[in-house]
């Protein structure tokens, strides 16, 4: 098996907007990561309760499988979305519940719940601390089960004193798994949320169900600004086989980006998330249009791919079929961009985290990110992702 020995080397390497000098003034850090399977340790199901408005947390909801026979619902063999289930009460089973639970051959149970609590908590705590001394202003979640799993995640010890809110849509996917956001109260004030739904096809046109884009709004220290979080459907059945489905995850994002920049230029925004496609992928290039290099930037092409200097040096962010890939990016609009320290936000740095206890030591893994699972198997570890942040910086 090939090693990962090349990102040891480089993992550390930080795109630096080379004239911003001096010391860092007011900052803040946003950033994400995959939790890689955060679950619960309960058998669950999706209730959708759509006499309910949408934008309740009701209206689609993860319960315990012993409270379907509490739930009035009907048999449901129509399509599953939003607008679709309109009026509706239905059940939507979780394939990969079944997975995660005491009786499972994960033997998944409170022990091995609370230790990936404190592990993803850890890491989430320690983002971009080097350069601003606290945690995270705004983090993006990928692979969460339900609002509970975040719920737990905020109160541990290493998370608890920041005050963290929630921002969480269950999503359609087929395994049961969501994109949310979680944010310090103190600094972000969200003022508008949606998901949108991925609708995306396989070869026997059947529909196949994904994440959602998960759009949010709102002032981080009284700047206006926009996340967009992201998990992109995987390679599964080869990369170019699959490439069309995150085209078009592209093309959403791209319409929900453009709009709200359209609807107000000022605002600052941030794509981040999972893409399961490398910088130069025809994805972010041709569909979203990230542009490499600020010099590249133009108002037909507003979008900076802040990981693609770390790609050309061979920065990973985890290995794919074992080879290393950087599927884990930050895009950010232009007007986060500047040569000078203002009084508005600009990007400071860029990078993939990676200490020490994030990186497999040894074995045919070494150099890998020290993932939770080795098959059915806790490893004690993280994340099969490196998480990504990026800084900002701007005049007190």
């Amino acid at each position: 098996m090939k090693k990962f020995s090349s990102l040891l080397a480089i993992i550390f390497s930080i795109m630096v907007f080379s004239q911003q000098q001096g010391k860092l003034r007011k900052v803040a850090t946003v950033g994400f990561l995959n939790v890689e399977n955060l679950w619960d340790t309960i058998r669950s199901a999706d209730y959708i309760d759509g006499t309910k408005d949408i934008k309740n947390p009701a209206f689609h909801r993860s319960i315990p499988m012993d409270s379907i026979k509490f739930l009035e619902a009907e048999k449901y063999d129509g399509t599953w979305s939003d607008e679709a289930l309109k009026g509706k009460k239905a059940i939507r089973y979780q394939s990969g519940s079944d997975e995660f639970t005491p009786s499972s051959p994960k033997n998944y149970n409170t022990k091995i719940y609370k230790a990936k609590l404190a592990n993803e908590a850890k890491v989430i705590s320690e983002m971009g601390a080097q350069y601003t001394k606290t945690a995270p202003a705004v983090v993006g979640l990928i692979e969460v089960e339900n609002r509970q799993v975040i719920e737990d995640l905020i109160k541990e010890p290493a998370l608890k004193k920041y005050d963290y809110g929630i921002i969480h849509y269950n999503s359609y996917d087929y395994r049961g798994i969501d994109v949310a956001l979680i944010y310090q109260k103190r600094r972000f004030t969200p003022t508008n949320s949606l998901k949108k739904e991925l609708k995306v096809f396989g070869d026997d046109g059947k529909r196949e169900y994904t994440r959602d884009i998960l759009v949010v709004t709102g002032f981080l220290d009284n700047e206006k600004v926009a996340f967009f979080m992201n998990h992109w459907p995987s390679r599964r059945g080869g990369e170019a086989i699959s490439l069309p489905k995150r085209n078009a995850a592209a093309a959403l994002l791209k319409q929900q980006m453009d709009s709200i920049r359209a609807a107000d230029p000022s605002t600052k925004l941030f794509a981040m998330g999972d893409f399961n496609d490398d910088p130069v992928s025809s994805s972010l290039k041709n569909y979203l249009k990230a542009q490499p290099s600020p010099k590249d930037l133009s108002d037909n092409t507003p979008y900076l791919n802040l990981m693609y200097p770390l790609y050309k040096k061979g920065v990973a962010s985890l290995a794919y079929q074992d080879a290393p890939n950087l599927f884990d990016q930050i895009i950010v609009s232009k007007n986060l961009v500047s040569d000078q320290v203002t009084k508005e936000y600009s990007v400071y740095k860029a990078e993939i985290f990676a200490p020490p206890y994030l990186v497999n030591k040894e074995g045919n893994y070494k150099g890998y990110p020290f993932r939770s699972w080795n098959g059915d198997q806790f490893t004690g570890g993280y994340s099969d992702h490196f998480p990504a942040f990026v800084v900002l910086q701007k005049e007190p």
